[in-house]
């Protein structure tokens, strides 16, 4: 096997598709998933992307990973931008698919701060972006790729793409320092999910109050399948109300509560007799002790991962 000397990494034309697809199908995931926010959109996605390599000749291509990083960035663009119109029509709210910890498996070793951003929390900030801005974002800040390659990759200035990335980062709120987990950190967060759990099934004022943060945000999904909450709730006192409102949500103090590694993560799955029906992930503020962000998915299309 012949590889790049500046790279450490085979040389595509010493490997055939069925090695290419065995050693980076987890990354081409890895960048699918922040580039769509959908698990089942990444997963076709990288089935394309080595469909499309089995067709090419490959001698040409020196670096097989940046390559594929390529493949899958720009066609996550043409699928992004494509999708723009039906995101536009789609019915209520829109939230990325969320992914079981069994799913996580897909993903490759990686640091701290890339762990982070595969959150849901963090897929949820990237819907602020055009998809433009996405792609310069992800693969600068996650992957750590130099703005000569990514100019290269996306028909842009360098210049253009720093300009880009500035423009992304001004959009997005300022987050901490991801850390390390813990376990007195999971068990900070499993007192905190039961400690919600429990107000939230008592209709509890009082001890949601505690809970919220200053500026809390509540969004859920239901894709026009499901009967739920149909816009964003950003005040404290409307999503105080929501919460504790013995009208609204009310199917979902019906269900078994559990707690469930979602994107890496603590979160709340909500079964009906023993099937999986919403998924509701919480946002902590900084210090871990009061949640910002509750993110309703109710969209069945949407639970497969988790479901499976």
């Amino acid at each position: 096997m012949q590889f790049n000397s500046l790279t450490n990494e085979p040389e595509v034309s010493s490997l055939e598709v069925g090695e290419l697809y065995i050693r980076y199908k987890a990354y081409a995931f890895s960048i699918a998933y922040r580039m769509l926010g959908s698990v089942m959109e990444a997963e076709d996605m990288v089935q394309d992307c080595f469909t499309e390599l089995q067709s090419k000749s490959l001698d040409d291509i020196r670096n097989a990973k940046s390559y594929i990083a390529k493949l899958i960035v720009n066609r996550s663009l043409n699928l992004l931008n494509s999708a723009r119109n039906q995101r536009e029509s789609y019915v209520g709210e829109w939230l990325p698919e969320p992914m079981s910890d069994s799913e996580m498996g897909n993903i490759p070793e990686e640091t701290v701060q890339q762990k982070e951003m595969i959150s849901y929390a963090y897929l949820v900030m990237l819907e602020q972006l055009s998809p433009m801005e996405r792609a310069v974002f992800v693969l600068r800040e996650a992957f750590q790729y130099e703005y000569t390659e990514i100019a290269d990759w996306l028909g842009k200035s360098e210049s253009n793409c720093r300009q880009i990335f500035s423009r992304a980062r001004r959009k997005l709120p300022d987050r901490p320092l991801p850390m390390e987990q813990s376990s007195a950190n999971y068990a900070a967060k499993e007192q905190l999910l039961a400690r919600f759990t429990i107000a939230f099934l008592n209709y509890d004022v009082s001890e949601m109050l505690e809970l919220l943060a200053e500026q809390p945000v509540f969004t859920a999904d239901g894709g026009g399948r499901v009967h739920t909450v149909m816009r964003t709730m950003r005040v404290r006192k409307g999503v105080l109300a929501l919460l504790t409102s013995r009208r609204v949500l009310t199917r979902l103090r019906e269900r078994e509560w559990v707690p469930t590694f979602i994107n890496g993560e603590q979160h709340l799955a909500l079964l009906e007799n023993g099937q999986l029906s919403e998924v509701l992930c919480l946002e902590l503020d900084s210090l871990g002790e009061r949640i910002k962000g509750f993110y309703l998915v109710v969209n069945p299309d949407k639970l497969t991962s988790v479901s499976r």
